[in-house]
């Protein structure tokens, strides 16, 4: 079985699992600011909050030296904030890190649970899932980042980094395009390019064809990232893509197109671009302990290097 975001089987295990009682202690009853450090404690802190009604993980170091990073999970493993937290703590760069929760997921799973989403998946898995769930993850953001102001989390106007998992990393793609929030850095692993590349995915996945209309066609213009790439690299980003050689969900060969439709953009920052393809990785990524100690490595790396 696929672990694919579209697969039936898939979402409705992943649904299965998630309880909207995840999040229900929030950290607005702590005594202190949310992102308030203290010397005192052993390692990291971790907080569940809602940041502008969206679900979120922080994880705050006893140090901290940068902006936010927002990191995206996808539809499969690791398919929540706790699980992408658990893959990426990255606790070698001195930022919050902010775990937020995709839309349909988790706490905000919709009435009727797994039965529901199966329903959308089978009417227009375009319109009924990609959309609420990606394109609703990129709108968010800047609500999301307004709330982590408010909070003392980071300063008005200081830029953001962004991480996205297959589907999240669609939602970063979008978030990117859209061009509502400062962006200085990003990591996408095995991610979706749009929604041409996730019914790609779905169509590999399940074996059926996708029905096209007017408005899913559209709404494959408005995400997919090719289609926007002077939107994406207008502040040229430092933008690593890690795209597994052995990912049997996503087609490398997108991330490959996209990244050089996006080099024309980049001229003497070249190296604020790079494509890198860990051999042997799949789109199950943070199952392999020697593929995920990589995964880890060249995020934090990369973040360190262009996330001042």
């Amino acid at each position: 079985m696929q672990p694919w975001t579209m697969g039936a089987r898939v979402i409705t295990l992943l649904l299965a699992c998630a309880s909207p009682a995840v999040f229900a202690e929030a950290s607005s009853a702590e005594s202190r600011p949310l992102c308030a450090t203290s010397a005192n404690e052993d390692g990291p802190q971790v907080q569940e909050t809602m940041l502008a009604g969206v679900p979120a993980i922080l994880r705050i170091p006893a140090h901290i030296g940068k902006p936010p990073i927002i990191l995206w999970h996808g539809f499969g493993p690791p398919a929540s904030e706790r699980a992408m937290m658990d893959a990426l703590p990255l606790d070698n760069v001195d930022a919050v890190k902010v775990y937020l929760g995709l839309p349909l997921f988790g706490a905000r799973a919709p009435d009727g649970g797994m039965k529901e989403v199966a329903r959308r998946q089978a009417e227009d898995v375009g319109l009924l899932v990609f959309k609420p769930v990606v394109v609703g993850a990129a709108d968010e953001l800047p609500r999301v980042v307004t709330a982590l102001q408010k909070n003392g989390c980071m300063q008005r106007g200081a830029p953001v980094a962004l991480i996205g998992f297959s589907a999240g990393g669609a939602a970063v793609l979008d978030a990117l395009s859209q061009g509502k929030v400062a962006v200085d850095a990003a990591v996408l692993i095995n991610a979706s390019t749009g929604l041409s590349a996730s019914i790609q995915a779905y169509e590999k996945a399940t074996g059926k064809t996708y029905a096209w209309s007017n408005a899913s066609r559209e709404l494959a213009h408005e995400t997919d990232a090719v289609d926007h790439v002077a939107d994406i690299a207008a502040h040229r980003p430092a933008l690593l893509f890690l795209q597994g050689t052995d990912d049997s969900v996503i087609d490398s060969n997108a991330a490959t197109q996209l990244v050089e439709h996006l080099k024309p953009f980049y001229g003497d920052r070249s190296q604020h671009l790079q494509l890198v393809t860990p051999a042997g990785m799949t789109h199950q990524w943070a199952a392999d302990p020697a593929v995920l100690t990589e995964v880890r490595k060249t995020a934090s790396d990369w973040l360190v290097s262009h996330h001042p």
